[in-house]
């Protein structure tokens, strides 16, 4: 029998590394540029999920993942769409994400952030026809409503609100990005291992990018990330909770509960990140941030179904 309240704890585990993972990004976006940032958590993320595969094969048991021979199952076009889903939901949407969270700070990223779950439905509807209910209408419009109020906050020191505006943009753009990448790979990940699953999409997403970079100008800067520096003391840590033990968690979360449940707990993020910018990073934590976040993270709740207010 599980242990009562694995999946809930799971869950909470999941919000609480993302968050810190996010206020550690944000210090580390002082430094080094999105793309740089972007590298470096891919890599770090294919070397761990490359040891966990090779070193502890029980994992994927562990996680309530399908056998590994499973793989041979996977036809040409369904790795073609795992590398792609990573394409648009690691390379490019994480590199928005953090050129967002460079302009308009972790607070709002994270009410930003609510729109990965009504957006998840919305692309679940239009790609894979699942249904909407009444209730996805209202949660994604309480979501709406969060990310006005926050584009309507004064803009972080030495900001203007046209770069806040732009800033906001970005990270929805990001999160977007993510939901139609993961809802597009839905099918496949049903039949396919988790781990060799996420470990395609990382390399997808890692190797556009490592693409990207070699053509570039400034490509020796680019790379040099991976030089020991001072700024390994947040982008490591960051690398590790945010794309390894986060990934972990939000799978345990969804094992272990029900869906709904995990993802109303999932994005309690928002209360963690809240809490952590303003104790650490001294973001100020405003009324109208905390609007703006109730409001999102209540459209969240509906969405899910957890609470319907009929």
């Amino acid at each position: 029998m599980d242990p009562p309240f694995r999946g809930e704890v799971f869950a909470l585990l999941a919000a609480l590394t993302w968050a810190t993972a996010l206020v550690l990004f944000k210090r580390s976006g002082e430094t080094v540029s999105p793309l740089s940032l972007n590298l470096f958590k891919n890599v770090v993320a294919c070397l761990l999920l490359g040891a966990t595969l090779v070193f502890f094969p029980s994992a994927e048991s562990v996680l309530g993942a399908t056998d590994l021979s499973e793989l041979s199952n996977l036809t040409w076009a369904d790795f073609g769409i795992l590398i792609l889903s990573g394409i648009l939901g690691i390379a490019m949407a994480d590199t928005l994400l953090f050129y967002g969270l460079n302009r308009i700070g972790v607070g709002l990223v994270t009410v930003a952030e609510c729109s990965y779950t009504p957006l998840v439905m919305l692309f679940a509807w239009s790609l894979l026809s699942e249904e909407l209910a009444p209730n996805h209408l209202l949660g994604g419009g309480l979501v709406l409503s969060g990310l006005f109020i926050s584009s309507t906050h004064a803009p972080p020191p030495g900001r203007t609100r046209g770069e806040l505006l732009f800033g906001t943009f970005l990270t929805v753009l990001a999160i977007a990005l993510m939901a139609v990448g993961i809802v597009w790979a839905k099918p496949v990940l049903e039949v396919a291992p988790l781990l060799p699953a996420t470990m395609l999409r990382l390399i997808g997403g890692t190797a556009i990018l490592c693409v990207l970079l070699a053509v570039d100008r400034r490509r020796a800067a680019h790379f040099a990330v991976f030089r020991p520096k001072a700024a390994w003391r947040t982008m490591l840590p960051a690398s590790i909770l945010g794309t390894y033990f986060a990934m972990i968690f939000w799978v345990g979360g969804f094992k272990y509960t029900s869906a709904s449940v995990a993802a109303v707990l999932n994005q309690t993020s928002t209360i963690f990140a809240l809490i952590m910018a303003t104790i650490i990073l001294k973001e100020p934590f405003t009324r109208r941030k905390l609007l703006a976040a109730v409001l999102a993270f209540g459209g969240v709740v509906i969405v899910t179904g957890l609470w319907t207010p009929w």
